[in-house]
């Protein structure tokens, strides 16, 4: 079976991760590099873990983690679909099962809640996972005058992780904001579409999702 390491070994594979998130920084975008991928990757395996699935696809949904952000390489803009047909070809050639790649693709393309589903249950996870990493760390404007609200909204995130309690099916997300950066709102008026996908994403997974901000739960 082709693991993490194999996919993070590939010459292609880092080359893309590399540029892309030097093109988003070009463009403004927030932190997409390793550290976000890895982040994204480790609470993809994470979440198939604790719900009692395979441990190879806990290995898929490793890998769909990490490659989730290949395609910003090509454009921002319907970057889940770029990134699905950029590695398509490469996991093939690396020797993943065509069923397997199926998989990783399909949860690449539908990562993003512009156009994305839950089509399975590696999809899931990477969406509940990529929409928890909010985090100041992302944050690349060093100049707090100017940022916009997305800036504003990740550098007042302090903390930010996902917690799965498979006893009673329920996924976690928690946040601690400083609202003296900026408010809940604030957060709802950008993220409302991204949550939305990740209680359709924990249903597909057969769990409920919560979503906690400062020890209070707004959803």
């Amino acid at each position: 079976m082709i693991t993490l390491e194999d996919v993070k070994a590939n010459p292609i594979i880092d080359a893309c991760i590399r540029k892309g998130n030097q093109f988003l920084g070009a463009m403004g975008f927030t932190e997409h590099s390793y550290r976000h991928i890895n982040l994204v990757s480790s609470i993809a395996r994470e979440i198939i873990e604790k719900l009692g699935y395979s441990k190879e696809d806990a290995e898929l949904a490793a890998i769909a983690g990490y490659l989730h952000d290949v395609g910003n390489v090509i454009s921002r803009n319907d970057h889940g679909i770029s990134g699905a047909n950029i590695v398509f070809p490469i996991l093939l050639q690396m020797g993943m099962p065509p069923d397997d790649v199926a998989t990783v693709v399909s949860a690449i393309a539908n990562h993003e809640e512009q156009y994305g589903h839950p089509v399975n249950h590696v999809a899931a996870a990477l969406i509940i996972a990529d929409k928890s990493d909010v985090h100041r760390s992302r944050v690349r404007n060093t100049d707090f005058a100017t940022f916009d609200i997305h800036d504003r909204v990740n550098y007042a995130a302090e903390q930010a992780y996902i917690s799965i309690n498979e006893e009673t099916r329920t996924i976690t997300m928690e946040l601690n904001i400083d609202i003296a950066i900026s408010s809940p709102m604030e957060y709802f008026e950008i993220f409302l579409d991204r949550m939305i996908l990740c209680r359709r994403a924990a249903a597909h997974l057969g769990c409920s999702f919560e979503l906690v901000i400062n020890g209070s739960k707004l959803i």
